[in-house]
């Protein structure tokens, strides 16, 4: 008799603006399961955050998922490693770890870790303090200060001093000139950002912001090159080389990242002298900082002119589409994205 295999409960969708994403996502990552070592599980959660179990594949890829899954309830009092509890005849399923494939709210903040923590379930990616830092745009921005890497100048509004509007105003002119890019702390992928180049411009940006996020960052507006690094790893962590990406428009923004075909990602950019090590050095030194595990994508701009590397963001949970550059960065090094399923599995178990 062969080894029994390990169950692995695929987490998808979500309650974040980037669901459609994570659905596609969790067809990628359900697809390069190893099915030797391991049993899928598929977790839906709709918009509403109704969990349902999912029966195959193809429910997900064709956007049938929601229809005819049978509830699911994760329970975290149900032993050692927790079991998802299905249906109406209460049918227990124990899991052994589980994959995450949730993007932004919800899902890349710290929140549903912390569910799998009080399960006591091993799962892939970032605990609960590097997912909530790394969400969190202004507080990863005072991590990064802290080691003296350069990123873009920034102030913080919270939403509540949109009440006086003009002191709000005054605060971020008095410290960033024009134009600023304007965007919500914790929103993910793009959402409800905007960029302002007058101060009309600046508060309308900061009231849409404000429908996404309670606390919002103003940045310097950096010109440069949009580069990305994929960090991999868990006591050793390893850097990707790095991609390109070439925008649609004015900025990455959500539309030309997922849905127009004119943005192009470069996994193979020339870049100047030392600006590869640069990125890959920093990458892993803020991946520390925040206490990341498991996987992370780190963004970086090279500065036209001076071609300095500039820090953007981190992000814990990073797109596995099939237009996603952290699944391609790893390819471009030999692991393919089975290989690369398969290491995540494992490292959850190796931090457990």
């Amino acid at each position: 008799m062969g080894e029994k295999k390990q169950r692995v409960a695929v987490i998808f969708g979500g309650q974040s603006s980037e669901h459609e994403v994570s659905c596609k996502s969790a067809v990628t990552v359900i697809s390069h399961i190893d099915r030797t070592k391991y049993e899928p599980v598929l977790i839906g959660i709709t918009k509403e955050g109704c969990w349902l179990k999912v029966e195959d594949t193809e429910a997900i890829r064709n956007d049938t998922w929601r229809e005819n899954g049978k509830r699911a309830i994760l329970s975290p009092d149900a032993g050692e490693h927790g079991i998802l509890v299905l249906g109406d005849t209460v049918e227990k399923i124990q899991v052994d770890v589980i994959f995450p494939v949730l993007h932004g709210m919800y899902g890349e903040d710290g929140t549903i870790q912390g569910l799998f923590e009080l399960a006591k379930i091993p799962y892939v990616g970032c605990g609960v303090l590097a997912s909530a830092v790394s969400m969190d745009k202004l507080y990863t921005k005072i991590i990064v200060d802290r080691l003296g890497i350069r990123q873009a100048k920034f102030v913080g509004i919270h939403a509540y001093e949109l009440e006086e509007i003009d002191k709000a105003l005054d605060k971020v002119e008095e410290v960033l000139p024009y134009p600023v890019f304007v965007k919500p702390s914790k929103a993910g992928s793009s959402q409800g950002v905007n960029q302002a180049k007058d101060r009309e411009e600046l508060q309308a940006a900061l009231l849409e912001a404000a429908k996404h996020d309670t606390k919002i960052l103003v940045e310097e507006t950096i010109k440069g090159r949009e580069i990305e690094c994929a960090v991999l790893g868990g006591k050793n962590v390893k850097a990707s080389d790095v991609g390109e990406i070439k925008a649609a428009d004015t900025f990455y923004t959500y539309e030309a990242k997922y849905n127009n075909p004119d943005s192009k990602t470069d996994t193979h950019p020339e870049l100047p002298e030392g600006a590869l090590e640069k990125v890959r050095e920093d990458a892993v030194a803020i991946f520390k900082a925040v206490d990341g595990f498991g996987l992370s994508r780190v963004d970086f701009f090279l500065e036209h002119g001076t071609n300095e590397v500039i820090f953007n963001e981190i992000n814990t949970l990073p797109g596995f589409t099939n237009i996603s550059m952290y699944p391609m960065l790893w390819r471009e090094k030999g692991v393919d994205t089975t290989a690369l399923v398969t290491e995540l599995i494992e490292l959850a178990f190796e931090r457990k």
